[in-house]
């Protein structure tokens, strides 16, 4: 009889039931749609934004100004809407409604900006047009971090990173459509441009918001990534740490943007630049999911880690190419090494933060992107005339940071508790 009893206890925890799988991969696929969605907008907006401010007599300058605004007030936003978001999520179980108001507010400003400028206002454009601008990149700013710490109760702890492959995949199709598909996109002309840039959103909003069954919003088998579900206590290093792998991570990879543009305008003979970065976002999207597979195996942080090490080496060695084989190889280099990043961001943001602080957390590494992205607004044309090593330097020093951040950030506790599916 003692043996029986032994053998039913060892028996027991094999025929207990997997509730959770580790990846919600219908979910996953939604939120990636969104992140593309997303990225294609502003691919249009950055296509246009020139053409549009010289239309109503603006400056071309005034385009770089604007860009510099709109990530001073992503800086703020970002972080306060993830917060939000959280607060509704313990308030009425759901993000949804704070995303949806955003996409919508951000679908309809998107498609009232071309009407300014072919809406026979030209006149009131000089002053609206800028202002429409702004209010569109504010209204973007509603429902990223809401929408993006979805992923945390969308896979395991472990397992985000090969989770979030999805969603590196989907925005390096829809980034590399600014260099590979620029004139295509521009002979549609504003209006139908940005007429499919928000219908995509809204779709997309519309595909994620179907992944979740309205019966799902009072289930309470929770998906948990890791992290504390009660008392969450917010470690203002933590947060720092987030911040500065943004701030690292961005800088770096605008300084390499730059760099390749710098290298094939003038010292390669006829540089083809549309070629080489738009390789930099299709290896991105081709090497994510198996970069994704093999940050699980290797562990997250040490595949960011990694990934930026590589970056900071094309930093180095981007300077010395003379051809464009070569500067394919290296982009191609540059986007499986970013894409070990890329799947990492979030992921990492997520393990530093309680879970009802997801919002939060996400919301700090776009704040610190923003924040970088500023501040190289600020430097960019300067940095076109100074001598290669000084953007290279900048560059490799940006991606010291970010890999400083995530090796050295505290490690959360793992714990068995979990908390309720999102909707």
């Amino acid at each position: 009889m003692a043996d029986c009893s032994k053998l039913g206890m060892i028996m027991a925890p094999s025929t207990t039931p997997r509730v959770n799988p580790q990846i919600l991969w219908t979910k996953v696929v939604g939120l990636a749609l969104v992140q593309g969605a997303i990225a294609l907008m502003w691919v249009i907006y950055n296509l246009y934004l020139i053409d549009l401010l010289t239309q109503v007599g603006l400056g071309k300058s005034l385009a770089t100004g604007l860009l510099i605004i709109e990530n001073l007030l992503a800086m703020v936003m970002e972080p306060l809407m993830g917060s939000l978001s959280d607060r509704l999520q313990q308030q009425v179980g759901t993000r949804f409604p704070l995303i949806s108001l955003g996409v919508i507010l951000a679908a309809g400003t998107f498609i009232s900006i071309p009407v300014i400028v072919l809406g026979g206002i030209a006149a009131a454009g000089v002053w609206v047009l800028p202002l429409m601008l702004v209010l569109w990149a504010l209204t973007m700013t509603v429902f990223r971090s809401p929408a993006m710490s979805l992923l945390g109760r969308y896979a395991f702890g472990t397992h985000l990173p090969q989770a979030a492959s999805i969603l590196t995949l989907v925005g390096g199709v829809a980034g590399a459509m600014g260099p590979l598909a620029s004139e295509q996109i521009l002979s549609w002309g504003p209006f139908t441009a940005f007429t499919l840039g928000s219908v995509v959103l809204l779709v997309a909003a519309f595909a994620l918001k179907l992944t979740v069954p309205a019966a799902a919003e009072a289930d309470s088998s929770a998906m948990d990534n890791g992290i504390p579900a009660h008392r969450p206590r917010i470690s203002i290093a933590a947060l720092a740490m987030i911040f500065g792998a943004g701030v690292g991570v961005t800088l770096g990879f605008r300084s390499l943007m730059l760099l390749f543009s710098r290298v094939l305008s003038n010292q390669v003979p006829n540089g083809n630049t549309s070629l080489v970065l738009g390789t930099v976002f299709v290896t991105l999207a081709v090497t994510a999911i198996p970069a994704g597979a093999w940050a699980v195996r290797l562990g997250n942080r040490r595949a960011m880690v990694l990934g930026l090490a590589v970056l900071a080496f094309v930093c180095a060695a981007i300077a010395a190419v003379q051809q464009n084989g070569a500067a394919i190889v290296l982009a191609m280099l540059f986007g499986a090494a970013f894409s070990l990043v890329s799947n990492g961001t979030i992921p990492f943001a997520l393990s530093l933060v309680p879970t009802p602080k997801a919002g939060l957390g996400t919301g700090m590494f776009f704040s610190g992107g923003a924040a970088a992205s500023s501040l190289f607004g600020t430097v960019a044309q300067s940095l076109q005339t100074l001598p290669l090593a000084l953007p290279s330097l900048l560059g490799i020093v940006a991606l010291g940071v970010a890999g400083s951040c995530i090796a050295y950030a505290p490690r959360a506790r793992p714990t068995l508790l979990s908390e309720p599916l999102e909707s």
